[in-house]
């Protein structure tokens, strides 16, 4: 049996999410529950200590970490004790490195899986979901967060809310924690509007919670009525240019509520073959996700009834329509869509939008033809010539048939040239067959008379039958060509999408899939650009994206335009687009729209990432180099000063001493500058080369000396067969001297870093052997960032530009340098440079660099 979780969720620190879990813990014991303590933490809270106090508390676990002890909740304890309620605080919190599981929740999940009810508490921007959020209104990155799905699976969450006004003074004045331990997505002095933010945040995802349950419920118990709990807008899109009007209406009432949802619904029917202009339906799908709302597509036969289920099915409020474009007669047979869901729709308000469509009625409908010319033609000529012949025949053999004989073959007649010809000429065949049928084959004959009441009956039957199969068969053929139509359509924009989802430039891909479709020359998509004030004259087309032969220059130039909107066109060139194709066209032109502003949103996105990491790195320079510039300076200024100072008589010996201190500490500091300079030459593709055959065996060595005394035990192995590398000598002495520093200063004293060398594959290969800690391997990449030093605070030690700085070298003489695992413990780093061709001059070493700090 799985335990239940309950959940206090607050808004921010000192709302009083455990001060409540605790006074629920000591309900629930005053009641007879085995209630334990698995994890609390008071904060030094004298209330929430004295509330602490009477309860079992499970010990906790003891995690070594960096020579530390941190306690962490004993999840094997709560286990083998196994109460029937756990109070577990702080659901998000990150365990110490070597826990069994690595966040505090899937603890409390082991616990739950147990059989164990837990109580616990968590803040609304531990949420992964919230966590861009929380950083827009904080201004700080939440890193302890735990997903949504752990909290939505909770049997109960409880909101814990507390007025802004009263929350901010407790925290800015360090009452609710003490001033060290104030979450730092908050900070000391917490603004009014932030926790205003915090607290709406909060209110609409537990809102949003709370939705699910009554979706659930309501769905569990077939509740099939609106509850009008919170504001739903659904706005009803025929593809018709009218949406864009109907949308913004819908945006506007949506406004009037706080918090209200937006919704367009466009209803296609079952069988495929009607639906609205695709351009308009992407194009007012943009415009519904701008404004925030959500775009669906249902399929149905009745529109209206399709409508309200969905509109039920969601649970809205108010389903707005536009105004019928259709005639008075056409409104006065059928009352409509709008008509029919405002008497279906029950409690849903429904609103009729006028627009400026409404002027322009519909026409009547122009039948589209399902066979071509030519065959429309033949079937005219057989409408003549087949009757006649047959009435020939027919009189040759009269004494031999009755009337209804002859009925049944002129309708054979009529029936073949409806399968030719259509309707037209069908009806025509009708009509000859008729007069031939009266004339010819009906008492009196040859006359346009009948005497006999039942022959007038025979031959009206047969002018219905005949006219009834030559509608039908006529309809089977324009239902066919729709089909055959639809289908082409439906393959063209599946290629269509397929294309653009797997094309690194979605809009290159669109457009050639375009000009493969309709076999043209070339496809351009124009945007006017030019004045800002709106001044036409003064603007101009620039070509956003182009395939085939010579872009066009403006509309004007193309066979055949699509005009997006005001500011965008697709031209076509090599032949015109028949109008039959131009829905597929318009559609290809609204979604290259789309994808030009795709691409154009995702160029400011990497413009504005690239300044994020900018302005990232230069606080991160800022940070790491504020000690270790402003030691070696104070070093050097206080040597200067106590050289210039009067006061004292110093001895030959103290100012020499001042002397090397002030050179040392100026020596120190230059090498940091160059380590930044080269740094960010790096960085800006900026570094001079000069590749040259070095030899290894002279290189590695001197390196070794360059570092120092404390690289003296460092052990080389270096077999004199080494091919010569081609590098620049100074950045791989540089290069190598990070490395060889970097082993040193990790390696104990008893076993000491090994440099090796050798040949693999027209590469050369140089190892530096650390046997020191090592690293993890999923901070292997992280070692390589630029002032990343995992952790370590030593400041004396340099700025941790190190490893970066040589892989970055190293790359820039066309090698690899990437970190191995070294057997035993510790991390080796191999450097991997292309071999130096047979015949090169090799260079001795000359000089060599200090390493990066």
């Amino acid at each position: 049996m799985t335990g239940q979780l309950r959940v206090y969720l607050g808004a921010a620190p000192g709302v009083g999410k455990t001060y409540r879990m605790l006074e629920e813990g000591r309900l629930r014991l005053a009641h007879g529950t085995d209630v334990v303590i698995g994890y609390v933490e008071p904060h030094d809270r004298r209330h929430t200590e004295e509330l602490v106090t009477g309860f079992e508390v499970v010990p906790r676990r003891v995690v070594a970490h960096r020579g530390a002890n941190l306690q962490e909740m004993d999840v094997d304890a709560v286990l083998a004790r196994r109460p029937q309620v756990a109070l577990v605080d702080e659901l998000a919190h990150t365990n110490a490195p070597g826990s069994r599981h690595e966040k505090r929740w899937q603890d409390v999940q082991e616990l739950l899986d147990g059989g164990i009810t837990v109580i616990t508490t968590l803040n609304v921007q531990h949420l992964d979901s919230l966590g861009d959020v929380v950083q827009k209104i904080t201004g700080v990155e939440q890193r302890e967060t735990l997903p949504d799905e752990v909290v939505r699976r909770a049997d109960q969450i409880e909101l814990v809310d507390l007025a802004p006004e009263a929350l901010r003074s407790p925290l800015a004045d360090g009452h609710a924690f003490p001033p060290e331990t104030i979450d730092p997505a908050l900070g000391n002095d917490v603004p009014i509007g932030t926790l205003n933010a915090l607290r709406e945040l909060a209110l609409l995802w537990l809102a949003g919670y709370v939705d699910e349950r009554i979706d659930r419920y309501r769905a569990d118990h077939g509740i099939a009525s609106t509850w009008d709990i919170r504001e739903r807008v659904v706005v009803a899109l025929t593809g018709g240019p009218e949406g864009d009007t109907l949308i913004r209406r819908a945006a506007r009432i949506a406004a009037r509520s706080k918090g209200a949802d937006l919704m367009a619904v466009h209803v296609s029917h079952n069988d495929g073959l009607g639906g609205g202009d695709p351009a308009h339906l992407a194009r007012q799908r943009a415009l519904v996700e701008s404004l925030g709302g959500t775009y669906h597509l249902v399929a149905g036969h009745d529109v209206a009834r399709a409508l309200l289920e969905f509109a039920r099915g969601v649970n809205a409020t108010q389903l707005v329509l536009g105004v019928s474009r259709r005639g008075r007669l056409a409104r006065m047979l059928a009352p409509g869509v709008g008509a029919t869901t405002s008497a279906d729709s029950g409690s849903i308000d429904v609103h009729l939008v006028t627009h400026e469509a409404v002027s322009r009625r519909r026409g009547p409908r122009r039948i589209e033809r399902g066979l071509s010319a030519r065959r429309r033609a033949a079937g005219f000529v057989l409408a003549v010539a087949g009757p006649s012949l047959l009435a020939l025949v027919l009189i040759g053999v009269q004494a031999q048939l009755s009337l209804p004989t002859d009925i049944l073959a002129f309708l054979l007649v009529v029936v073949a040239v409806a399968i030719v010809g259509g309707l037209a000429p069908a009806l025509v065949a009708a009509v000859v067959g008729f007069l031939l049928l009266n004339y010819s084959f009906t008492p009196p004959l040859h006359q346009f008379a009948v005497a006999a009441r039942q022959n007038l009956f025979a031959l009206l039957a047969f002018l219905v039958v005949a006219t009834a199969v030559s509608t039908v068969v006529d309809l089977a053929a324009r239902r066919t060509r729709e089909a055959s139509r639809a289908r082409a359509e439906a393959a063209t924009l599946f290629t269509l999408a397929g294309s653009v989802v797997r094309g690194r430039r979605p809009l290159t891909a669109l457009l050639g899939q375009l000009r493969e479709t309709f076999a043209l020359e070339d496809v351009t998509l124009l945007e006017r650009v030019g004045a800002a004030d709106g001044d036409r004259d003064s603007e101009r087309w620039q070509v956003a994206a182009s395939v085939g032969g010579l872009a066009a220059a403006s509309p004007s130039e193309g066979d055949a335009q699509v005009m997006v909107d005001g500011r965008t066109a697709l031209v076509l060139r090599g032949h015109a687009v028949e109008a039959a194709d131009r829905r597929v066209v318009e559609a290809f032109a609204a979604q290259a729209a789309v994808a030009l502003r795709q691409e154009r949103l995702a160029e400011q996105a990497a413009a504005a990432e690239t300044l994020a990491e900018v302005d990232q790195l230069r606080t991160a320079l800022l940070n790491a180099v504020s000690h270790d510039l402003r030691t070696p300076l104070a070093s050097a200024t206080a040597a200067v000063s106590s050289l210039r100072s009067r006061d004292v008589d110093f001895s030959e010996g103290d100012r020499l001493e001042l002397l090397a201190t002030a050179e040392e500490s100026l020596d120190r500091l230059r090498a940091l500058v160059e380590n930044l300079l080269d740094m960010s030459r790096l960085q800006a593709g900026a570094l001079a080369l000069s590749l040259q055959a070095i030899g290894v065996a002279e290189v590695v060595p001197a390196v070794v000396d360059a570092v120092g005394p404390a690289a003296r035990d460092v052990v080389i192995r270096v077999p004199d067969d080494v091919p010569d590398v081609l590098a620049d000598p100074a950045l791989l002495e540089r290069a190598l001297a990070n490395l060889v520093a970097n082993a040193v200063r990790f390696s104990p004293p008893d076993r000491p870093p090994l440099v090796t060398a050798g040949a693999l594959a027209g590469h050369v290969e140089l190892r530096v052997v650390d046997t020191g800690p090592g690293v993890p391997r999923e901070d292997w990449e992280r070692i390589f960032l630029p002032f990343q030093r995992l952790g370590d605070r030593d400041n004396d030690t340099g700025v941790g530009l190190g490893l970066a700085l040589a892989r970055g070298l190293v790359e820039a003489m066309s090698g690899t340098l990437v970190p191995e695992a070294t057997p035993g413990g510790g991390l080796t780093m191999t450097i991997r440079l292309p071999a130096a061709p047979a015949g090169a001059l090799v260079v001795p070493p000359e000089r060599t660099s200090e390493p990066a700090r």
